[in-house]
């Protein structure tokens, strides 16, 4: 086991109203320093046929984000692990969410890319009050469910928040 602390900042600005949230970055995304760097993870892939985009570098990437008012972060600051494996978190220490809330208060809803950042959320900060759901995951681990799928799920959650 290696203590890791995350790698990158935040991409969000004071008119984000989507946060996704994923659990703390895989190796690849430690490797280019940007989120959901792993070849095969579907997010970034899901945000570009649903948005009609293609998005080639990791600054097109950042700025489409703070444009349609999303926001990437992960809810983990540090941990120790041993490989990209969400089951492998160990000793997390989570990042804060209060403050960050409260310095970007039009933050609506915050969108999980998996049960494990959900609950990790919910065992530090089930406290605080703003719209969450979990989607499924991007991982390519997570291949019981088609891109397609995936993708319907991620647009009807940001339907309710964004114009797409």
């Amino acid at each position: 086991m290696h203590l890791y602390n995350h790698p990158f900042s935040p991409i969000i600005n004071s008119n984000t109203r989507v946060l996704f949230l994923g659990s703390f970055p895989s190796i690849a995304s430690f490797e280019q320093s940007f989120y959901y760097a792993h070849p095969r993870n579907a997010f970034w892939p899901i945000l570009e046929a649903i948005f009609n985009v293609r998005l080639e570098t990791n600054e097109a990437k950042k700025v489409f984000c703070l444009e349609k008012r999303i926001g990437l972060w992960d809810v983990i600051g540090s941990c120790e692990r041993s490989n990209s494996s969400d089951t492998n978190l160990k000793n997390c220490i989570p990042n804060d969410f209060k403050k960050l809330l409260y310095d970007f208060p039009n933050i609506e809803a915050i969108g999980f890319t998996g049960k494990k950042s959900c609950d990790l959320f919910e065992k530090y900060f089930s406290d605080l009050k703003v719209e969450k759901r979990v989607l499924p995951s991007t991982s390519p681990a997570h291949a019981a469910m088609k891109k397609e799928e995936k993708q319907k799920i991620y647009k009807e959650f940001l339907d309710n928040y964004l114009t797409v």
